[in-house]
């Protein structure tokens, strides 16, 4: 799989979820990603730090002109931690813990959060507006309550199926009530 190909095809899955997101700038971006199944491994048995930079390119080139922030979650080894930057932390009142990601654990894709982040920190828990789970990483436990699938054209990144995410707010008050048609 070439590098330049995954970066291509990364930056366009994740322009389609902003595309039906409604994301503002500020709001956080959480990306799971398994850089073996991408390259066609099982999860866990091939990490790659090439193919890591070419998601990390693809996806801050998408997200950084909006001023979105990227989290990435780390794997079971760090109990899905999140690398994301210190910035980001601190306006959403995230409590930071102590962690450094490597490959092996925590995943080449947070390593490489980590080595290109401004001020990298890990904390243990977010409630991102939107997300892409790239080879199964199962990024519903980092999304706000209420996340609502989103339906792209590109189902893969390298060999690795993809899934999207986008939040709303939560509906209360029944039948009678009457929604904000721009929040759903």
């Amino acid at each position: 799989m070439e590098l330049k190909q995954i970066e291509q095809e990364t930056q366009k899955a994740v322009n389609e979820v902003l595309a039906q997101a409604k994301l503002k700038m500020g709001d956080l971006f959480v990306i799971g990603c398994s850089t073996s199944e991408v390259g066609g491994q099982k999860i866990g048995s091939a990490s790659s730090m090439d193919i890591a930079g070419a998601i990390y390119r693809g996806a801050y080139a998408a997200l950084e002109p909006h001023g979105i922030y990227l989290a990435a979650q780390c794997c079971e080894h760090l109990n899905r931690a999140i690398i994301m930057e210190r910035q980001a932390a601190e306006a959403y009142g995230y409590e930071m813990v102590n962690v450094l990601p490597q490959p092996k654990a925590g995943g080449s894709f947070a390593t490489t959060c980590w080595e290109n982040f401004d001020e990298p920190v890990a904390v243990e828990h977010i409630r991102a507006h939107a997300g892409l789970d790239i080879g199964g990483t199962l990024i519903g436990m980092h999304l706000r309550e209420v996340a609502v699938p989103v339906r792209i054209e590109q189902k893969t990144i390298g060999d690795a199926n993809i899934l999207s995410a986008r939040t709303r707010l939560k509906f209360i008050g029944g039948v009678r009530a009457k929604y904000q048609q721009d929040k759903l």
